[in-house]
Order: structure tokens, then C-alpha cells, then sequence
């Protein structure tokens, strides 16, 4: 976990965050735990750390977000999650079942449904995509 924490600590004071115990641990969790909620979070940094307050994860998470260190994504039906890839525009693909939530690179070519039909005058600077179906864990358990 050294190389982890010493990358977290760059990555804050690359965006003048100060450094501390728990920005460490949060950052460093979601960076190990892709797509993880804050409950998850939350024991994560626990282990690490002991006794952390859900605010204080909360207003971690809150922060690195504001900052772009983190993304939050919130599927329809589901808590948030925070994912560490930012700085592209990628998509999501979530089982029906588990909940199991992946990364999708964006359609290359022509892709219509990521193109408005009317931006309304609005700047478009990104478009979310989630994909809904079944993991291939869930599509192939026999049914009860």
C-alpha cells in the first residue's frame, strides 16, 4: 500500500488538496475498489485507518469528486459509486442481477445515440451511457 498512499498524496497536492490521513485512505480505496459505494468505501478505509466517521468519508468523497480525483456515478435503482478513471468519457455496463457495474470504452465511428438531436443550446461536453443486462456469472446460474 506504500506505492498506492505516496500516488495519493501526489495526486492531492496535485490539486492542492492538503494531505491527510483520511484523503489518503478514501482516494486510495476507490482507486483499488473501482465502482464501490460508500458503505464499501467506508470499511475499506477502516481497515486502514480504524475508527473514520461516515461524514468524514462523506465529505472526502464530496471533495475529491468536486476536484476531479474521483467520479461519482449513480445507475438508476443503485447508491452511488466512485470510480478513479476520469479524464475521458467512458461508459458503464450494469448487471440486472449482482449489481456488478464495469467500464465501457465509448463507441467509435458512428454512434447516433451519443450525438443530441437538439443541444438545446447547451455545450455538450460528455454523454453518459449506462448498458443494462446480465454478468455472465448471473447469465449462466441455473434457475431455481
Amino acid at each position: 500500500m506504500v506505492s498506492a498512499t505516496l500516488d495519493s498524496e501526489q495526486l492531492l497536492r496535485g490539486v492542492a488538496l492538503r494531505v491527510t490521513r483520511p484523503r489518503v485512505a478514501v482516494l486510495t480505496a476507490v482507486y483499488e475498489h473501482p465502482h464501490a459505494d460508500t458503505d464499501s468505501i467506508i470499511g475499506v478505509v477502516r481497515e486502514d485507518l480504524g475508527e473514520v466517521s461516515h461524514q468524514t468519508v462523506y465529505d472526502v468523497l464530496r471533495a475529491l469528486t468536486a476536484v476531479g480525483l474521483v467520479r461519482r456515478i449513480q445507475p438508476s435503482g443503485s447508491v452511488a459509486r466512485y470510480e478513479s478513471r476520469v479524464g475521458d468519457n467512458h461508459h458503464h455496463v450494469v448487471c440486472r442481477s449482482c449489481g456488478l457495474v464495469a467500464d465501457v470504452d465509448c463507441a467509435v465511428g458512428l454512434t447516433p445515440c451519443l450525438t443530441a438531436s437538439d443541444d438545446h443550446g447547451f455545450t455538450i461536453d460528455e454523454a453518459e451511457v449506462i448498458y443494462w443486462g446480465l454478468c455472465l456469472d448471473c447469465s449462466t446460474e441455473p434457475s431455481p
